[in-house]
């Protein structure tokens, strides 16, 4: 698309309105794309992917152009640096203030950026990481993050096998790959319409990024089990435990949002699974986990966390997460894995997982918890996974810049 003043104007008012940081990034481009329904595709992209580019590359942008560069600036440069776009190509759009502020910024280096702005993190998240991870691989991983995600499928096995489904998706020319570690995974090129495609459509595959699917993996339920997934959401890994179950047993979806849990009913008809119980339950002391109480063979507690692993595909939790904000996940956090223990019948396994890779959300949680019942037993994650190199000290520990997924961690432990 061609930059235009009118266009880069609307772009700018999108980008002021998505960096209050008062809603999730996408929801606030969708509602904005809702309110001017006559934009058309090509620009909706063009202001997205501006958007975008933007939220990853923020700190570079301002270390190249001062801490109060206007959105519209920002997104010119985001655009010129970032986006393939000449300033040829954007001048028409600009001022000649605007244009000359500008000039050489596409040829300018990394170097003498500090490590916040070259790895696009805020120095409270590498003040986080430094225990683990050195300025190198802190750099590395902040790189990683900054590149758009791949898209992940995962073939549902009750309906369709991997080698069938890249077999046909090879016959229409599509240039889909089998994931590296998920036995069900299907890596496919960016932008392509899965959601339209026949295969989705009758359930035979599901968005999922590998790493997720790696979760359930680890969980390994069985047929005729009962399992519960503790913080379902709109209940992705609870397809692929379904799935793993060839559909017997039960699984109790359960989640405290209603509004996410409702998207589950649809995805459950697709996939075929009559095996699945959504259920509503308060945060803490809920009647109905009580009656589960002992009972359960496997748990999956999904932790809701500050979701920084999944950068790629949400730069703007950076911004919109905080020290405060991680350590009052950590109290509900701790407070989850000791409610799901609870649930366990002996001899019951539990995996604990987030989307982070902030020690403080992952190890330091399950450490505490065993530490507090030191009768459960931590499983190495190298005995059930399908390369042990995924396994770092006894976890799973998943890193973009590495594995090529988004950033997981996950925890298997066993009942007395």
């Amino acid at each position: 698309m061609k930059p235009t003043p009118a266009a880069l104007g609307r772009a700018s008012e999108l980008l002021a309105q998505v960096m209050q940081f008062s809603a999730p990034a996408d929801a606030q481009l969708s509602a904005y794309f809702r309110r001017h329904p006559a934009l058309g595709r090509a620009e909706r992209a063009w202001m997205a992917d501006g958007v975008y580019a933007v939220l990853r590359h923020f700190y570079t942008l301002t270390r190249l152009l001062g801490s109060e560069a206007p959105p519209r600036l920002l997104l010119a440069a985001a655009w010129l640096k970032f986006g393939g776009v000449s300033l040829r190509e954007l001048e028409p759009a600009l001022t000649r203030e605007e244009a000359a502020a500008l000039g050489g910024l596409k040829g300018a280096g990394p170097e003498g950026l500090p490590l916040s702005a070259a790895a696009e993190l805020p120095d409270w998240v590498i003040d986080a990481l430094r225990p683990t991870l050195n300025d190198a691989a802190i750099l590395a991983l902040g790189r990683a993050l900054q590149n758009p995600a791949p898209l992940d499928a995962r073939v549902n096995t009750l309906k369709a096998k991997r080698e069938d489904v890249l077999a046909r998706l090879a016959g229409e020319g599509v240039a889909a790959q089998a994931t590296p570690y998920s036995p069900w995974g299907v890596r496919l090129p960016h932008g392509f319409p899965l959601q339209r495609h026949p295969l989705f459509l009758d359930g035979s595959m599901e968005v999922q990024d590998e790493g997720s699917q790696l979760i359930a993996l680890l969980l390994a339920p069985r047929r005729g089990e009962k399992v519960v997934d503790l913080c379902a959401g709109a209940g992705g890994k609870t397809l692929a435990l379904g799935a793993q179950m060839a559909g017997s047993g039960r699984i109790y979806a359960l989640d405290t949002n209603a509004q996410r849990l409702a998207k589950l009913g649809p995805r459950l008809a697709r996939a075929g699974l009559a095996n699945v119980t959504p259920q509503i339950v308060a945060p803490e002391n809920d009647q109905r986990l009580k009656r589960l109480a002992g009972k359960i063979d496997r748990v999956l507690v999904d932790a809701p966390c500050s979701g920084l692993g999944t950068l790629r595909r949400n730069p703007d939790l950076k911004f919109r997460q905080s020290p405060a904000s991680v350590a009052e996940l950590n109290r509900k956090q701790a407070a989850l894995i000791r409610s799901a223990a609870r649930l366990l019948r002996p001899g019951g396994r539990l995996v604990y997982a987030t989307c982070s890779l902030l020690p403080a959300e992952n190890r330091a949680i399950v450490d505490a918890f065993l530490a507090e019942h030191p009768e459960f037993k931590r499983i190495p994650a190298a005995n059930l996974l399908p390369d042990p190199a995924l396994d770092e000290g006894g976890d799973m520990l998943l890193s973009p810049a590495r594995h090529g997924s988004d950033g997981f961690y996950a925890a298997v432990l066993q009942a007395p």
